[in-house]
């Protein structure tokens, strides 16, 4: 077999995936970490010893799921408040003085929620993480003489600027790193000029090319030879009507990445997301009310909570049992396309689920539904909020921005059809105001789907 038609980046190790033999190496590195946080992390500790808890005290995955509560952004605002914004601090606790004297490269979130989360790069662990995301890259096709434009933000962006180091040992890979800063024109022109084949970065980034591209390129985006869309920072690249509009127009394999370490695979029908990091990272599910384990059974839907199993390497997630903040949904049965690793997919994010007379709705279900008509609509749409989230008083409001070729006597047919739509997916039926195309704000980064009107009140 050729080198390059290998299934996996990592022959030895990730055919073990979700099998009894991965367990065992990750109970024997799991107690390892605990330890390691114990003695060396305050953050680690400190939630340890409130909870009455040593590190030989836990015995077993169930004794450390119900050891101490995940923690998350919240906790991590908490810590800011304690140190009085003072980030050195902030990363002393969470990091401890032998990985805070170890760091190379600092990213964040986008902060759009609150504070940001930091997502700190460690010298010692920049081989292992780059061979941790070496995985997904090649379960998605990259491969010697592709040359992916970084679209994703570069300044600070967690998604960005790591690129640099994540394909440092990727054999025959030609970087371009462009940023979402540089704008959809530039964008456009820098990935024709550098004959990109793989774009990486936000769906919304990418589906506003396809808007932007007749104007700039003279052609439609197709027209750039992409091959590959590997898209992550928010579930676009998972939603099955937004994943179909993407290839269609751009004539290119669409993956999904990210929220842990994990990547799609090319089924033509969408699985999820293959974790990829069991030798990496302990992965769990938590009930997001009570904080109660939930069993990683086929179908299983909780809040995705990770350990990092070689600390001093860690990525995205440093402390134990942290949380991102999202809700995933996943699937442990084989996977048609042959690969190893259970899939998860996103359902939405605990700080931006809607209840409307108590049935919970996550923007992303709204993005699939709004999607499934274009192009009768745009595909750009905010929900607007009047009072602070969760709760809604009904009916849920929407912004839709009408197709450009829409008739006005086909907007009433068209909006009926929609509410069907939501009402029968959903379980929500909104109202809309429609816009003229273009009247929503287009971004290369992430794309804010709730207005809140409440804050201009």
């Amino acid at each position: 077999m050729e080198a390059t038609e290998r299934p996996y980046w990592d022959m030895e190790v990730e055919p073990l995936l979700n099998t009894p033999e991965m367990r065992e190496l990750q109970w024997t590195k799991l107690r390892e970490a605990i330890r390691y946080c114990y003695e060396k992390v305050p953050f680690d500790r400190q939630r340890m010893d409130k909870a009455g808890v040593r590190p030989d005290d836990i015995r077993s995955f169930d004794d450390f799921a119900r050891a101490i509560p995940h923690a998350g952004q919240p906790e991590i605002r908490a810590l800011v408040e304690e140190f009085g914004g003072d980030f050195d601090k902030v990363f002393g606790a969470l990091l401890g003085k032998e990985r805070l004297d170890d760091l190379y490269l600092l990213t964040t979130t986008s902060g759009t929620t609150g504070v940001p989360t930091p997502y700190p790069f460690f010298r010692r662990g920049v081989e292992r993480q780059s061979d941790m995301l070496a995985r997904a890259s090649w379960r998605m096709g990259i491969r010697p003489g592709d040359r992916v434009g970084v679209c994703f933000g570069l300044s600070m962006h967690a998604a960005g600027t790591p690129h640099l180091l994540w394909y440092l040992d990727y054999p025959g890979v030609t970087l371009v790193p462009i940023g979402a800063e540089a704008g959809t024109e530039r964008i456009l022109q820098l990935m024709k000029l550098f004959k990109v084949n793989v774009f990486a970065g936000t769906p919304s980034l990418a589906l506003h090319l396809i808007e932007r591209a007749p104007d700039v390129l003279g052609e439609p985006v197709a027209s750039l030879g992409l091959k590959i869309l590997a898209c992550g920072a928010e579930p676009g690249a998972g939603i099955p009507e937004v994943r179909t509009r993407l290839e269609q127009e751009y004539g290119a394999k669409v993956f999904d990445g990210g929220a842990g370490i994990g990547g799609s695979c090319d089924h033509p029908v969408y699985q999820g997301m293959h974790w990829l990091a069991d030798d990496f990272a302990y992965y769990e599910l938590s009930d997001p009310q009570t904080g109660e384990p939930v069993p990683l059974e086929h179908g299983a839907s909780g809040l995705a909570v990770m350990t990092p199993l070689e600390p001093e390497h860690a990525l995205f997630f440093f402390n134990l049992r942290v949380t991102l903040g999202d809700i995933h949904q996943v699937f442990t049965d084989p996977c048609p396309c042959g690969r190893s690793g259970f899939r998860y997919r996103i359902v939405g994010r605990t700080d931006d689920m809607l209840k409307v007379k108590g049935v919970p709705v996550y923007p992303a279900a709204i993005e699939g539904v709004i999607h499934g008509f274009v192009p009768r609509v745009t595909g750009a749409f905010r929900i607007v909020l009047d009072e602070q989230p969760p709760r809604v008083v009904p009916p849920l409001k929407l912004k839709v921005e009408r197709g450009r070729d829409l008739r006005d006597d086909d907007l009433p047919g068209l909006e009926k059809e929609i509410l069907e739509k939501m009402h029968k997916d959903l379980k929500v039926r909104p109202t809309i105001s429609w816009l003229a195309p273009d009247t929503l704000e287009r971004s290369t980064k992430k794309t804010q789907l709730i207005e809140k009107a409440y804050e201009g009140s």
